[in-house]
């Protein structure tokens, strides 16, 4: 792997693209990714991945505010690890949420739908508006979302692969991290 000043670009650490392209539609027959066309934002329909994701936030109820906010907090070290920017999309008709909600960034987008919409509508609205600019992945266990969304061009993938996958990551940016500081520890009694 080459690496410029110790730093490996995007393009050179294939295992977190390979992670995304294992999400690809692989499952799908027929269907296939597109090597040359980007991933631009991956769209989760939070509830729907919160209550797959059963060791985030235990003993809570899926619909509670820590549950939403651990799981925005995995998700955010995900996007740091993947560069790809993620929007989580509850459903605003659960119970009313408290003023401490987490605020999004451009990386991290926190949106609740509206009484009378779902995530589901919002998901399907972005993935179409983000035609143009590449595809939008969307983490869902809904068939008829995935489907969706797989006919406007995009991708789609489960909660479960979708959780292995963050998890996988993030166990390797952990050890790329400890890797990182016991080198630079080294160096630094080196001299």
């Amino acid at each position: 792997m080459t690496t410029v000043e110790g730093y490996r670009t995007p393009r050179q650490t294939d295992t977190r693209y390979a992670a995304l392209l294992r999400l690809s539609t692989s499952g799908w027959p027929g269907i296939g990714y597109a090597g040359d066309v980007a991933l631009v934002r991956i769209l989760v329909d939070g509830y729907s991945l919160l209550h797959q994701w059963t060791s985030l936030a235990p003993g809570r109820p899926r619909y509670s505010a820590a549950a939403r906010e651990e799981l925005v907090h995995v998700l955010t070290r995900y996007q740091d690890y993947c560069g790809t920017p993620i929007t989580i999309v509850f459903d605003g008709s659960g119970p009313a949420r408290g003023a401490d909600e987490t605020a999004s960034t451009d990386e991290v987008e926190v949106l609740f739908s509206r009484d009378g919409q779902t995530a589901d509508q919002i998901i399907e609205r972005v993935a179409f508006r983000l035609q143009d600019y590449g595809e939008a992945l969307a983490i869902t266990d809904d068939y008829a979302e995935r489907d969706t969304v797989m006919n406007m061009g995009g991708m789609a993938s489960s909660c479960a692969e979708f959780i292995r996958t963050v998890e996988s990551a993030l166990t390797e940016l952990e050890s790329d991290v400890k890797n990182y500081n016991q080198r630079e520890r080294a160096r630094y009694r080196q001299g």
